[in-house]
This record gives C-alpha cells, sequence and structure tokens, in this order.
C-alpha cells in the first residue's frame, strides 16, 4: 500500500469517528441530563458535564417500580408476539406477489399499494377491534392493529423475494414435487434472513415504541405498556406540578418533583433495549448490503 493511499484509508477512518461520536453525542447527553440535579438544568440548561448530579429522577421512577416492570413485561411480550406473527403474516403475503405467475398478481399489489395511500380512520377502526372482534382491555389490543399495517414492509419483502431469490432454484424444486409452502419454508426463508431481521426490526420498534392503541384500546393499568405507563406518571407530575390549590407544605415537597429530569430518565430506560438488542441484527443488515454483489 503507498503513502497515498494510507492517507485516504486514514481520512476515511477519521471521519467515520467523527460520524460514530456524533452518533453518540445525543445519547450521552440524554443520559447525563438524567443524572443532573433539577435546579441546575433549569438554571444552566442541558450540558455533558452538569455541575451537580442528582439521581431524583430515577428514585422517584423506583418508586413507581412494581408499574414500571409490569409494564416492562408486558411491553416485552407485545413485541415478541406481535413481531413474529407480523412477520409471519407479512412473508406470507409477500411471498405470493413475488411470483409472477401468480393469476391476478397487479390487481393485489395495486390493493396493498392502495392502502398506504388512505384507510378507514380511527373511528371507524376504533367501531371494528372494540364492538367486532372485542379486543379492548386485552392484551391483543396491543398486538393486533399493529399486524397489518403497514404495507409499506410488505412491498419491501415482495420486493426482495422478486430480486434475490433465484428462480431456477424455485423452479427446480418444483420439478422436484416440492409444494410451494414447502419450497416457502425450506427455500424462501433460509435466503431471506436479511429482510426478515430488517423487517422484524421495523416492526419490534413499533411495538416497542408503541403508545397509541394503549391510549385509545387499554384503561386497565395493569395491561399498560411501558410507554403508556411513562407517560402516565409524566403527566401525573406535570398535574401535580400545575395544580395551584394545593396547600403549600405539599406544594413545596411538589414543586421537588424532577420534571426535566425526568424526562430523560424515561428516555433512557426506554431506549436501552433497543440499544442492547440492534447488535444482534447488525450481521443480518451487513449480509443485506452485500448479498446479490457477488456473482458466479
Amino acid at each position: 500500500m503507498n503513502n497515498e493511499n494510507r492517507v485516504w484509508q486514514w481520512a476515511a477512518h477519521l471521519v467515520m469517528i467523527l460520524f460514530s461520536i456524533s452518533c453518540l453525542l445525543p445519547f450521552v447527553l440524554l443520559t447525563m441530563s438524567s443524572i443532573t440535579d433539577e435546579k441546575t438544568i433549569l438554571q444552566n440548561g442541558y450540558s455533558l458535564f452538569p455541575k451537580q448530579f442528582s439521581l431524583t429522577a430515577y428514585e422517584y421512577l423506583w418508586q413507581q417500580s412494581s408499574l414500571v416492570f409490569n409494564a416492562y413485561g408486558i411491553t416485552i411480550l407485545i413485541t415478541i408476539i406481535g413481531t413474529t406473527i407480523s412477520l409471519l403474516i407479512t412473508s406470507l403475503l409477500a411471498y405470493p406477489l413475488s411470483r409472477r405467475d401468480l393469476p391476478g398478481g397487479t390487481f393485489f399489489a395495486f390493493l396493498l399499494f392502495f392502502t398506504l395511500l388512505f384507510n378507514g380512520g380511527l373511528v371507524p377502526t376504533y367501531l371494528i377491534y372494540t364492538q367486532l372482534f372485542h379486543i379492548k382491555n386485552t392484551l391483543w389490543a396491543l398486538i393486533v392493529p399493529g399486524l397489518l399495517m403497514n404495507g409499506f414492509n410488505v412491498l419491501l419483502m415482495r420486493t426482495f423475494f422478486m430480486t434475490t431469490i433465484p428462480v431456477p432454484v424455485l423452479e427446480s424444486a418444483s420439478i422436484d414435487g416440492a409444494s410451494e409452502f414447502k419450497m416457502y419454508y425450506k427455500i424462501v426463508l433460509p435466503l431471506s434472513l436479511p429482510i426478515l431481521a430488517t423487517v422484524g426490526l421495523f416492526q419490534g420498534l413499533a411495538y416497542w415504541n408503541d403508545w397509541n392503541n394503549g391510549l385509545i384500546y387499554v384503561t386497565n393499568p395493569k395491561l399498560f405498556s411501558l410507554q403508556n405507563v411513562l407517560n402516565r406518571i409524566m403527566s401525573d407530575i406535570q398535574f401535580l406540578a400545575s395544580n395551584s390549590e394545593i396547600g403549600s407544605q405539599a406544594g413545596e415537597s411538589i414543586a421537588q418533583l424532577p420534571s426535566e429530569t425526568f424526562r430523560m430518565a424515561i428516555a433512557v430506560i426506554a431506549v436501552i433495549p433497543v440499544l442492547i438488542a440492534y447488535p444482534f441484527f447488525q450481521k443480518y443488515f451487513v449480509k443485506g448490503m452485500t448479498i446479490g454483489a457477488v456473482k458466479g
């Protein structure tokens, strides 16, 4: 390697390091803000190097630990179940649409694309889920609405199947007597781990961050997801802080509740599981970027 190539390599590494640091800084600022004293934030704003530290926000969260841990369990459960079922339904719909010999395939693809532009609206959707499917105040209320609401994932997976799965392989399997379902789970799925991981991450993040379904369909606090519990606690703090009819002694205690730092602590405990899970999907993303690049 000559000197010129070595200089360009070091320059590229330096640029990537700077980009990596710029991506990490917001999370570092978020974490430092969550352990900063409330008065310090109000006086000096957010800082990577706060003048006074405090764990008041996490102590307040610990006082609500029973609700938070129960919500964690609910969120993990619905994320695993919802993502698994969603991947199954998405792939089962995308695979036949990827077959060029499917009768009426263009029409069905148009119907799928049409759902990206228009939907039934909130009121009809609420009436169908509550009065027809009767999922209100059940765990299914946090799972079912997210299963078939994203046609983009179906089109993404269909395109992957069409451009990546070799047609001669499917034709050879068909000649050997393999059924469509056997080709689906013996050939298509094993070759589609990159797109399954990508769509699975999209769906998993959607379930993990979802609070709208819990807000609309769930009123039982025992069924609240993590986002709903944290939103409820945050709303309670804001309500107490803005209530002017509370006595002076209680008012002083309420004034000490961590509002700004609590927001940061909420974000930290909600994002940590995602940061832990992401590296396990990274190898599939790399494989998805390189698949098809080598032919022969």
